[in-house]
């Protein structure tokens, strides 16, 4: 089967997955879009609820409920989304359909797996350069499929995706796309835009945010590695570093193919982002840059107002496997602050009956991904998609 016709019937699976989930992730969501409809697009609910407390929700009234089942959790996570698109620009629909398209421009044999630069059409007029590594095992008549992991890089203007895959810079304990690879996993490593050599026109495309773009490539990522004949089928992992990290928390939220979330150095809430710097937030700087969140410069001065905040993405992560690597001395994103956003997101986890899969690990260091921290990640993939 060609890989146009793969793409095409990947978009397909890709609409019936979205069908699908909002009946059996998201059944409330129905109501709580037609309570909406008549907000302005790109608003978020108002008066914002707690980021503190995530066990509460608005019923059909706009009065504030506890949280009391998963449904009325649901009701919430809705919200979330919601205050996600209220920043980033809505999550595109069928309009952004179009076949993969995958074209391989180079092949290298790096022992036991060979690492492919490949582009993918992820819209309309928009091509993702992306590394995909694949086992030498799966490529064998007979070989079982094996699973996948999206990875993603940190902010790297020099190098962008290069930075995962192979040794560039001073980035030992970053090629972690490579070292999967190595156990067998095959891995996928998109560029995030505006960085090193991918520079997609967010304006002609119609994106209001680097962040959503890439979630959008990221998910088409995944429709991707769907296509793979040697890839299993029922679910993924996803890493990332820095800039990998919250990417993958992002990306995760919106797509619930993927079952375990390894997040270093990834995250923390906006309101102790350097320690609440407010020079931070000024237009074009830290989260406000194009490659980012334009509309946060809008925040600055009432971060208590942003619609959304990492206590609330964990949470909307809950059921599934979630590793949040904070090392003491990250000048980023504060491990205090990643106990205070997982300490609001555990009551999620313990609604669904899985405290136990939300995990944070504080190595010693600065922002760094340890190779401790990349050993129990890589167990965690073990566990859950092996």
């Amino acid at each position: 089967m060609s890989w146009l016709l793969r793409g095409c019937l990947c978009w397909k699976r890709w609409l019936l997955w979205g069908a699908l989930s909002a009946v059996v992730w998201y059944q409330p969501l129905r109501s709580l879009a037609e309570e909406e409809a008549a907000r302005p697009v790109g608003s978020a609910p108002s008066p914002r609820l707690p980021r503190d407390n995530l066990l509460v929700f608005r019923d059909a009234n706009h009065e504030i409920q506890p949280v009391r089942t998963v449904d009325d959790w649901l009701r919430r996570r809705a919200e979330i989304l919601q205050g996600m698109q209220a920043v980033m620009g809505p999550l595109p629909g069928a309009e952004k359909g179009c076949p993969l398209d995958m074209q391989v421009q180079q092949e290298v044999d790096c022992g036991s797996y060979v690492r492919r630069s490949i582009t993918y059409a992820s819209e309309p007029g928009g091509r993702v350069p992306a590394y995909l590594l694949v086992p030498k095992a799966v490529l064998q008549p007979d070989a079982q499929p094996v699973p996948a992991v999206l990875c993603l890089h940190q902010t790297d203007n020099a190098h962008g995706y290069d930075s995962v895959v192979m040794p560039v810079g001073n980035n030992e304990n970053l090629q972690y796309a490579k070292e999967l690879a190595e156990r067998g996993y095959v891995a996928l490593a998109p560029s995030y835009p505006l960085l090193a050599q991918y520079q997609p026109d967010l304006q002609a495309l119609g994106w209001q945010s680097g962040t959503l773009k890439a979630v959008w490539d990221n998910m088409r990522g995944l429709d991707l590695l769907e296509t793979l004949p040697f890839v299993t089928k029922d679910g993924f992992g996803a890493i990332g570093h820095s800039l990998g990290g919250h990417n993958a928390v992002f990306t995760s939220v919106f797509d619930p193919r993927i079952r375990v979330v390894v997040s270093s150095c990834g995250l923390s809430s906006f309101l102790d982002y350097f320690g609440g710097d407010e020079k931070r937030w000024l237009p074009g700087k830290g989260w406000t840059q194009t490659r980012y969140m334009p509309r946060l410069a809008a925040y600055r001065g009432r971060l208590e107002a942003v619609p959304f905040d990492f206590q609330e993405l964990v949470g909307a992560l809950a059921p599934r496997h979630v590793l949040l690597s904070a090392p003491l001395e990250d000048g980023n994103f504060q491990y205090e602050s990643v106990d205070r956003v997982a300490a609001a997101a555990r009551p999620v986890f313990r609604l669904y009956g899985h405290p136990e899969r939300l995990r944070v690990e504080h190595p010693a260091g600065k922002h760094d991904f340890p190779p401790a921290m990349r050993a129990l990640a890589y167990q965690w993939f073990d566990e859950v998609l092996r």
